[in-house]
């Protein structure tokens, strides 16, 4: 039972989505609920995709909040970047977002090449602001347990006019309707 009213149990082979604002706790609950699956045996059968960009206080990893990572397969890169925070323009937003897919789509690649039953996705937002959704939909069903968190908020609305936030938006949405649980923080 992680002590967020959350319990593990009933999340074990279905799909999750955790959403909310900046700062309501989206990467501390996937914390604790990779805290609870590892200590119950889990860690050879989780696959993380950490996409957080690490941006001051904003977007931290999982590894900011436990050591559970060190314990599972772990993906992330320093490499990338929060796209509206860091872009001067729309056009650097979009460059930045595009070099942010590249990267996850990696990670993505080996995942799929070596799937886990479980998967464990940090800040799924990064990759819908150029991603495609079909991907995710894609990694999500070659894994029996998925667990993602992603941005759904105000707080980052302003993108310079890239469009990125609507769009971020719209797929966050879309995923939702395809998951067995949405939290919302």
């Amino acid at each position: 039972m992680v002590h967020s009213g959350i319990d593990v149990d009933e999340i074990l082979n279905k799909r999750t989505l955790i959403i909310g604002d900046v700062g309501s706790g989206k990467t501390r609950l996937t914390a604790k609920i990779l805290d609870e699956l590892v200590s119950r045996g889990f860690g050879d059968s989780i696959t993380v995709i950490d996409m957080a960009p690490s941006v001051g206080k904003i977007g931290l990893r999982l590894s900011a909040y436990t050591r559970a990572v060190e314990n599972v397969r772990y993906f992330f890169s320093e490499k990338i970047r929060g796209p509206r925070l860091e872009g001067k323009d729309a056009k650097e937003v979009l460059e930045i977002a595009k070099s942010n897919r590249e990267i996850v789509e990696k990670y993505f690649k080996f995942f799929l090449e070596k799937p886990t039953e479980i998967l464990i996705v940090n800040d799924l937002t990064i990759y819908f602001h150029a991603g495609e959704i079909k991907k995710v939909f894609e990694i999500m069903s070659a894994s029996k347990t998925f667990i993602a968190n992603a941005y759904y908020g105000s707080t980052l609305s302003e993108d310079k006019g890239s469009g990125l936030s609507a769009r971020e938006k719209e797929l966050v949405q879309t995923l939702s309707r395809k998951c067995d649980k949405v939290i919302i923080l």
